[in-house]
């Protein structure tokens, strides 16, 4: 019997053995990448800060598309527009699905539109999406992006220094509140305002940690007790509560629209959605909820961006004050000033801050559904594929000394960005910070308006400059590439000194919020649905593609 039992022992350690030996191996055929080991593959030189960085060095080192091994899983990734364009948007019918995120999906309930698979559920969803973002919806959104703008301007006005990045957040959470729910986010300091953002801070760090990719590639692991992965039981918490905090907003939203008393907003159009096809309140929830995060953080994080480039590139701030002054004179700039052709260095303005700070750096991996083969080489079925944003950006046959901050390289490009995604021509497309493919960024159109009319009246009212250190009396330079974040980046806060340009324009400022209080109840909420607002933009019935 001893025997038997041996015999057996000896024949799973060598099934064991023998299921292992490929693991950590870059199969035949697969692009080149760097040299792996066995079990890890390459998971051990991917770093867990700043990962861009060495992805851009092996870019350099492998070419237009390479492979890396992480443990059990393969990941594709691509270098080059051209690559790019090839496979995710010409092939946009095998490349569109997500790879498996367990903890991030496990955090979201499943149901976080930015990780959902390819499919039915998908598809139902980005139509969602459609009838809140596309072009003619988003140019009925301008009365919620004047009075934020304005909100943060009299904000930097009043409490220039101290709380800045604070003050961009706020104006991007209460504008996306207003758009999705119908409800603004008038302070600071609002509670639901900083759980959002400790929420999205949390759930980017646990998508990032080093834990949660041991537990997709080696998915074994998942069956170890719960008291030893206390990633799991974080990833539970985090949803009970992201759960919590977006289906009280859905619920209050949803009252509203059936008690006649809702705003415009997103959620008129999931209500009616929700009537016809008859998804849950969880599910409607996270529709909501994952159009109010990617929104807020987002061009947050952009926005961010775009302040420090200009304290550290001051020709280009001087240039845009010269041609917004040229533009609007002493008049409070507006939308229809993007209709300018003057105004063309504020739009390049707006491109190059996507270009040179890509929010998700790395972009958002994609999934192939099927094998197929690029260039020569095997891309198999389940693979990740990385479109890798921030090598296309820094390569200098592209862009010319990619890490300057130049609007100007940009001033012949006229195309908005949905119009430059379409290009044919993979090289006249202008960034990739809105993705690509059937997952590309359906709120392009109003991220480029909002970033233009702030970009436009900050550079109309404020100097921005470097702040002086009190103890030495020399300026604090901060660093361009010193980012913060896992899943999503930006730079890490700084001191910085914003002044208003003059007294007069000081005053203009204080006047147009004084004529948007007029618009405010006690709560600084609107009083009534802006004139000539339609009362929801959405189209369609949620189904199809």
């Amino acid at each position: 019997m001893a025997t038997w039992y041996l015999s057996l022992f000896i024949g799973i350690i060598a099934f064991t053995i023998f299921k292992l030996r490929n693991v950590g191996r870059r199969p035949k055929g697969l692009p080149p990448g760097p040299p792996t080991l066995p079990l890890l593959g390459n998971l051990h030189q991917i770093p867990p800060a700043n990962a861009h960085v060495q992805f851009k060095k092996w870019a350099e080192e492998y070419g237009p598309i390479y492979s890396l091994v992480t443990g059990t899983k393969i990941m594709i990734v691509l270098n080059t527009d051209l690559a790019i364009k090839d496979l995710l948007d010409k092939r946009s019918n095998i490349y569109s699905s997500r790879p498996e995120m367990y903890i991030s999906s496990l955090a979201s309930g499943g149901l976080r539109m930015l990780l959902m698979p390819y499919g039915d559920t998908w598809r139902r969803v980005r139509k969602l999406f459609h009838g809140l973002l596309h072009l003619k919806a988003s140019k009925s959104y301008v009365p919620y992006q004047d009075l934020e703008s304005t909100s943060m301007m009299i904000a930097l006005l009043e409490d220039p220094e101290r709380r800045v990045f604070d003050h961009i957040r706020r104006y991007t959470n209460s504008l996306t509140t207003q758009i999705v729910y119908g409800f603004r986010t008038p302070r600071i300091d609002d509670p639901k305002l900083l759980k959002l953002y400790q929420g999205i801070e949390e759930w980017a760090a646990v998508t990032g940690a080093g834990k949660a990719a041991v537990l997709d590639v080696f998915p074994i692991f998942r069956s170890l007790p719960a008291f030893i992965r206390p990633l799991y039981q974080h990833a539970l918490e985090l949803k009970e509560r992201t759960f919590e905090l977006y289906k009280g907003h859905w619920l209050d939203a949803k009252n509203k629209v059936q008690t006649g008393t809702a705003k415009p907003c997103f959620c008129v159009g999931i209500a009616n959605a929700q009537e016809s096809q008859g998804f849950d309140d969880d599910f409607a929830a996270m529709v909501a909820g994952t159009a109010l995060e990617a929104s807020s953080d987002t061009t947050a994080s952009t926005l961010a961006g775009f302040v420090l480039a200009i304290i550290l590139y001051p020709e280009a701030q001087k240039k845009a004050q010269r041609v917004i002054d040229e533009v609007c004179g002493e008049r409070f700039p507006s939308i229809e000033d993007m209709e300018d052709p003057k105004a063309q260095y504020i739009r390049a303005c707006v491109k190059e801050n996507l270009r040179w700070m890509p929010t998700a750096i790395l972009g958002v991996p994609h999934a192939v559904i099927r094998d197929d083969e690029y260039m020569g080489y095997k891309i198999p079925k389940g693979a990740g594929v990385v479109y890798n944003a921030w090598a296309v950006h820094m390569d200098p046959q592209r862009h010319p000394n990619p890490r300057a901050f130049d609007p100007d390289r940009y001033m012949n490009d006229f195309a908005s960005s949905t119009e430059s995604a379409q290009q044919v021509d993979a090289t006249k497309r202008d960034h990739y910070s809105f993705g690509a493919g059937r997952r590309i960024c359906e709120g392009m159109h109003v991220v480029d308006r909002s970033m233009f009319l702030v970009i436009a009246r900050l550079m109309w009212a404020f100097n921005f400059e470097k702040a002086v250190d009190e103890a030495t009396g020399k300026e604090i330079t901060p660093e361009q590439d010193d980012l913060v974040g896992g899943f999503l980046m930006q730079p890490r806060p700084f001191k910085l000194k914003i002044s208003p340009r003059s007294e007069s324009k000081a005053e203009t400022v204080r006047q147009k919020w004084k004529e948007c209080l007029a618009l405010l109840d006690d709560g600084e909420q609107w009083r009534s649905v802006p004139e000539g607002m339609p009362f929801t933009a959405f189209e369609g019935d949620g189904k199809g593609e």
